[in-house]
């Protein structure tokens, strides 16, 4: 039996009201990695001592160890604590839990500050087996009796831990079709954990398929059933929401091309019209400027001014002679001798 010396870890919590399940950083007690995690069951606090990085642990591996937690508010003031007690982790088992730690009600009244926790765990490692080493992506472990990957051993190892009795009545004896099963119901975990809208409905339907199968051959899976519900309700109202909102968006989305449209066309329109007005404005101005240089009217007003002029000096010319004429044969008449 090994000895190892007592470590004591302790991290705090911000804003616990607000959060429902914690885990802690990973930290080291007798060569080992271990993490809390912190959650409520029903009305009490409950605190879990885990080993994490499964991965990187040899088949077979084992380790026991002493731990008890201890409640303290931001001061330091303990506020609860458990008893030492001693477990055997493994595959098989990956956590121990204390489900009471404390009533919820005691965290209620008055007893944290400024809404902050802090949780100190005291980890003493009495024996250690096999561990470390290398493993690899083919290697299978066996979990409750269902052979399964090693990538995926921490995954089945939540499930037994979460649903204990999901497989107690199981009665498939066949090693090979009890994996099978058990990876139907990772994949259908996997399937139910993405958002309901990414899910399609061949998707959903063969969720429902691989429920009923999984029930029949004597899984626990109520659970599964209320959560593919859930999704399945979430995905049609979220669906159904999302077309609205698609179709609004195409409206508007058409309103903002037609208006886009009419601002080009009476934009094209009013340089047109500015075009027509300039050509227009320049047609009349050549207009002027040819009725100006050709216009008939223009050289018979000037023929007529020369023709009005000549004739004028011509008559006054005549009309001066005409008088002078008179004139002489006026005294002509008069110097002649009359006859009787």
């Amino acid at each position: 039996m090994e000895n190892h010396e007592q470590t004591s870890f302790r991290f705090e919590i911000d804003n616990f009201s607000e959060k429902k399940d914690v885990i802690s950083p990973n930290f080291i007690s007798g060569g080992c990695e271990w993490f809390v995690r912190v959650w409520q069951i029903e009305d009490h606090l409950a605190v879990t001592l885990s080993v994490p990085n499964l991965e990187s642990l040899r088949h077979g591996w084992e380790r026991r160890a002493k731990y008890s937690f201890i409640v303290l508010n931001q001061s330091g003031k303990e506020l609860g604590r458990t008893f030492e007690a001693e477990g055997l982790f493994c595959f098989e088992l990956l956590d121990w839990c204390h489900p009471k730690v404390m009533p919820m009600t005691k965290l209620q009244e008055g007893y944290l500050e400024n809404n902050k926790l802090m949780i100190e765990v005291q980890v003493k490692v009495v024996e250690v087996v096999h561990e470390g080493g290398v493993t690899t992506e083919k290697e299978m472990f066996n979990i409750e009796s269902f052979d399964v990957l090693y990538t995926r051993v921490s995954w089945v190892s939540w499930i037994f831990v979460e649903h204990p009795d999901v497989a107690v009545d199981v009665r498939i004896k066949n090693q090979l079709l009890r994996t099978a099963y058990m990876n139907v119901l990772l994949g259908l975990i996997e399937t139910l954990d993405r958002p309901p809208r990414s899910l399609s409905e061949t998707e959903l339907r063969d969720a429902h398929i691989e429920l009923s199968e999984l029930t029949e051959a004597g899984f626990k899976v109520d659970w599964l059933k209320t959560k593919l519900e859930e999704v399945s309700l979430v995905r049609k109202d979220e669906i159904s929401d999302g077309s609205q909102v698609e179709e609004l968006e195409e409206h508007v989305k058409n309103l903002k091309l037609e208006l886009d449209n009419e601002k080009t066309k009476s934009s094209n329109a009013s340089d047109r019209v500015f075009l027509l007005e300039k050509e227009v404005s320049d047609l009349k101005i050549e207009l002027d400027k040819e009725r100006s240089a050709k216009s008939p009217i223009s050289k018979v007003a000037l023929l007529k001014d020369a023709a009005d002029s000549f004739w004028n000096t011509t008559n006054l010319g005549i009309r001066q002679r005409r008088a002078g004429y008179q004139k002489v044969d006026s005294k002509r008449f008069l110097s002649c001798p009359r006859t009787g």
